[in-house]
């Protein structure tokens, strides 16, 4: 070494100068350097150094396709030489060419080094065969004794292929660990969910390392994914606290997330507020835990406070805010977020494209979405599917068009894609899809067989459906239990819901589900209440949609003494912070069970709100005669950006009826077309006849009758006649008197 250092500095500056240039590599740099090499030819004694390191320093600026032909030029190589071509290989993915390159530095009569191995394995692509007999080399030249390195990859290798068990032999054989080692075994333990093990392997670290590192405690931390994990969570928390690892930014990012996996949104938001410093993953797990946690409203505003502090939004990031604008269902906020995406280049983006198409599809804006598809670079099939979904609810034919050209494109559908086109297809249709799910290999698929058949069901061919169900490789108890269910509800025949219910040898919630909203929608209200109740003695655990059933019931019954009953039972059941379906239903029940004070306290409480929130709310204040307030309600839906459709519109329609807003009904009525695009209904012309007709407007009200474009049913009639009778001008109503004899 002394000869060497001393050759180097006292006889050759180029070599002081190669040297010196490995630290800050740089094409510039690099080339005049390999020129002045090539010129001066080689070095006496010293004609592989030159070499390594311009190699090198082409490897790190990341033309190795040059440092290859360099590679192979030169007149002599050592085991320096192969492993930086080894490792460049590895680092780029391109493991043919490393093996390639290992097989022959082996054949050289070359020992491989703990670098030569270690490059090997931190490939990505290095398969588990080849792995394996890179750990037999290892073990064959004793490397786990002479480097931890070596060791340390093989972990990292091993836990890439889900090899849990042979990186706990490889641990347990390794004579020497540092701490990286231990923190690479915390991490593979953490991502495959081993609680025990990994807490285990944590309190033995403690024993042999005083002091730990960042890494350490992030990699304990990725093991706890759920409420169980909690306790455990909480006591590692305490340690980083201990070693003043709490505004290390790494470790906040890891709390925020195990907070968030363990359903304790309100402490991981409490955290993040309390570190001064977040990077792009600090704003990205927070935002996707609170836009997971159903508060979108909280998503978009953690957003626009990111993009204030200056740290620019990634992939993830829109992701997950796209995604909160779907479930808030404002249009304006998805514009405002698209908008972003442009400036920050991510519109062509595979995951940032494929949201975009599924927010424009469910705001049913299907153009804008077809836009966002054409823009994706590369689309795959979740992009395929989001568009497919969207045509589904409004047009059939081109969602079927879309599976055909998806697959003349060579790609193949999925569950979903066919899920997505069964939701709407005719009759005609649909032996044409199913014959495409025998040859793609689906039908015995559960999913697809359960859209085939209530496909079946909706179309009216429920001969068909059964003799789909009764001839399935799916074992009864399981899937078609709950289509058959489906079925029978939508045939209208209960008692055999019912009977096929107490067949099953173990119904699951669907199946009550399904049963309880027979019940309900077909007013069989005792019915509800008492299947409840069997299903509580059985230990079957509601969910949402029972919850939707039995306030739907109580809705219909006007009870409010068992609304309010039922909402307990929701708050002792953990469902005290309901979603937005649920809330919905909650505010619909207490408006129409006369309980208005409710219905505003559930509605100002909700932190997500969509179309429906506001059109039960606008109902339950039009039902209570506050008509003003109703169209205050209405206007600020309007300025949260939600478009109104025919169930809002006959909402403020009826609320002006109840208040006698002749004006500003009327105004309504006409703007539905020309602002909201929305063809009047029966219903909507039973909102204004009657309120012209109730508030001595009787002559507008017979030419809103003789302009619709459909007959007037017996209920306008009416309603226009009680108004006329009260305003006494009945008897010069000839019109109506000969409609009803």
């Amino acid at each position: 070494m002394y000869l060497h250092g001393h050759f180097l500095k006292h006889h050759h500056p180029l070599l002081q100068l190669l040297q010196a240039c490995t630290n800050i590599p740089s094409v510039r740099r690099t080339k005049p350097l390999h020129g002045l090499t090539i010129t001066m030819g080689s070095i006496p004694n010293q004609p592989i150094f030159p070499y390594n390191s311009i190699i090198s320093q082409y490897v790190s600026v990341g033309e190795l396709s040059v440092a290859r032909k360099l590679f192979e030029k030169m007149p002599q190589r050592n085991v320096v030489s192969y492993n930086t071509i080894i490792s460049a290989y590895s680092r780029s993915g391109d493991v043919e060419e490393a093996w390639n390159m290992f097989s022959e530095m082996r054949d050289c009569g070359f020992r491989p080094t703990q670098f030569t191995l270690g490059g090997l394995f931190s490939c990505e692509a290095l398969d588990l065969c080849r792995s394996v007999q890179l750990q037999a080399l290892v073990i064959k030249n004793g490397l786990f004794v002479a480097d931890a390195f070596v060791g340390t990859t093989l972990l990292g290798l091993f836990g890439r292929h889900g090899c849990v068990e042979e990186a706990v032999l490889a641990f347990k054989d390794m004579p020497w660990k540092s701490l990286v080692t231990w923190n690479s075994m915390l991490s593979l333990f953490g991502r495959h969910g081993f609680v025990e093990d990994c807490m285990s392997l944590f309190r033995e670290l403690m024993k042999v390392e005083t002091a730990l590192s960042a890494s350490s405690f992030v990699g304990v931390l990725s093991v706890f994914s759920c409420k169980q994990d909690l306790e455990y969570g909480e006591q590692i928390h305490g340690l980083v606290i201990k070693n003043g690892f709490d505004c290390e930014v790494s470790v906040v990012n890891s709390l925020i997330n195990m907070y968030a996996k363990c359903t304790r949104i309100c402490l991981a938001v409490k955290i993040f507020e309390m570190v001064p410093i977040h990077d792009v993953v600090s704003w990205n797990t927070i935002i996707a835990a609170v836009a997971k946690d159903e508060r979108p409203g909280k998503a978009m505003e953690l957003f626009l406070e990111m993009c204030v502090s200056g740290v620019s939004p990634s992939q993830a990031t829109f992701v997950s805010v796209i995604n909160s604008c779907t479930n808030l269902g404002i249009l304006v906020f998805g514009e405002f977020i698209h908008a972003k995406t442009i400036k920050n280049a991510f519109e062509s983006d595979i995951c940032v494209g494929s949201a975009l198409v599924d927010f424009y599809a469910k705001c049913d804006k299907l153009e804008d979405a077809h836009c966002c598809f054409d823009e994706i670079y590369e689309k795959n099939v979740v992009s395929w599917n989001a568009l497919i979904l969207g045509y589904s609810n409004k047009c059939s034919s081109t969602s079927i068009f879309l599976l055909r050209e998806m697959l003349r494109l060579g790609y193949r559908p999925n569950e979903f894609s066919f899920s997505g086109v069964l939701r709407s297809s005719l009759a005609l249709e649909l032996q044409q899809l199913h014959g495409l799910t025998i040859r793609m290999g689906y039908l015995n698929n559960e999913y697809v067989s359960s859209c085939l058949v209530t496909a079946y069901a909706k179309s009216g061919l429920i001969v068909d459906a059964l003799i789909f169900v009764t001839t399935s490789n799916n074992p009864l108890p399981v899937v078609p239990s709950n289509i058959i269910a489906g079925i029978y509800n939508r045939s209208g025949q209960y008692n055999e819901t019912l009977k096929l219910l107490s067949l099953l040898e173990e119904p699951d919630i669907v199946s009550w589900n399904i049963v309880l909203a027979a019940c309900a929608r077909n007013n069989y209200h005792k019915e509800v209440f008492e299947l409840f109740k069997h299903m509580h003695m059985v230990h079957i655990h509601p969910d949402n949609y029972t919850f939707v059933s039995l306030l739907s019931a109580c809705a219909k019954l006007c009870n409010l003494a068992l609304g309010s009953s039922v909402h307990g039972v929701m708050i002792k059941t953990d469902f005290n912070r309901c979603d937005t379906f649920v809330c919905n239903v909650l505010i619909d029940m207490y408006g129409k069970c006369g309980s208005l004070e409710s219905s505003v306290k559930i509605f100002d409480k909700m932190t997500s709100r969509n179309l429906i929130t506001w059109t039960a709310m606008i109902s339950a204040l039009g039902l209570h005669g506050y008509a003003h307030e109703a169209l205050g309600r209405f206007r600020d839906m309007e300025l949260w950006g939600f478009k109104p459709d025919r169930m809002a519109l006959i909402a403020v329609l009826t609320a002006c009826r109840h208040g006698g807003l002749v004006r500003e009904g009327m105004e309504l009525f006409e703007r539905m077309r020309r602002s909201y695009g929305v063809e009047p209904e029966m219903y909507h012309y039973h909102c204004v006849v009657d309120l012209l007709a109730k508030y001595g407007h009787s002559r507008e009200a017979e030419k809103m009758i003789a302009s619709m474009p459909f007959p007037p049913d017996a209920i306008i009639w009416r309603s226009f006649l009680a108004g006329c009778m009260r305003q006494g001008t009945a008897k010069d109503q000839p019109v109506g008197h000969k409609k009803f004899g």
